[in-house]
């Protein structure tokens, strides 16, 4: 009775499949699915870099579904000051839909920024626009400005061990908030001792 419970679990998860390949009816373990790792998949982008995408994505992932579709995509461009017809976003999602599912998923969303910097997109293209102008927040930091942004994302694709200055810097943010943490304690503690 236990096994057939787990069985159903198991199937429900798509863990094993009901029939062998033999025809036989004898259940086995299907191959697991490949986890995705923005951080060793896109080597090219720093942590932050990819944490900016993530929250990017996620505010125009209005159905919280992890994907973003035709509407989100075109409110996402509106909001760029780029608004595309309805051909041009199905035409922007087809050109980075791997698995046709007609959504855009976070992969498939730094898919566009890796394709923006090899240069593989079309002048004045839909995703090149959405590339260049969410890299860059003109209203922040002036069209001046923007010429310097691009020319140290250049200068920041040279350095070999970014990934652990920020890593380090992360920590180290940690450890402090710790520490000041410890310290709030101790002192709370120092004049709740008083009262008792």
């Amino acid at each position: 009775m236990a096994s057939d419970e787990l069985a159903k679990k198991l199937n429900r998860r798509n863990i094993i499949n009901e029939a062998g390949e033999d025809g036989s009816d004898a259940p086995r373990i299907m191959p697991s699915m490949k986890v995705f790792n923005p951080y060793t998949e896109f080597p090219e982008f720093s942590r932050s870099q990819i944490k900016g995408y993530e929250k990017m994505f996620e505010t125009y992932d209005t159905g919280r579904d992890k994907y973003i579709d035709l509407q989100e995509l075109k409110v996402f461009m509106e909001k760029l000051g780029c608004p595309q017809t309805h051909l041009g976003l199905k035409a922007m999602i087809h050109e980075v839909d791997e698995d046709n599912d007609n959504k855009i998923s976070f992969r498939e969303f730094l898919l566009i920024f890796r394709k923006a910097q090899a240069g593989e997109f079309e002048e004045g293209s839909g995703l090149q626009q959405l590339a260049a102008l969410s890299e860059v927040d003109v209203d922040e930091v002036g069209v001046g400005e923007a010429s310097k942004f691009f020319q140290s994302k250049i200068n920041q694709q040279g350095q070999s061990s970014k990934f652990e200055a920020e890593i380090r810097a992360e920590q180290e943010e940690k450890r402090r908030a710790a520490e000041e943490k410890k310290q709030r304690r101790a002192e709370f503690q120092a004049k709740a001792a008083k009262f008792t």
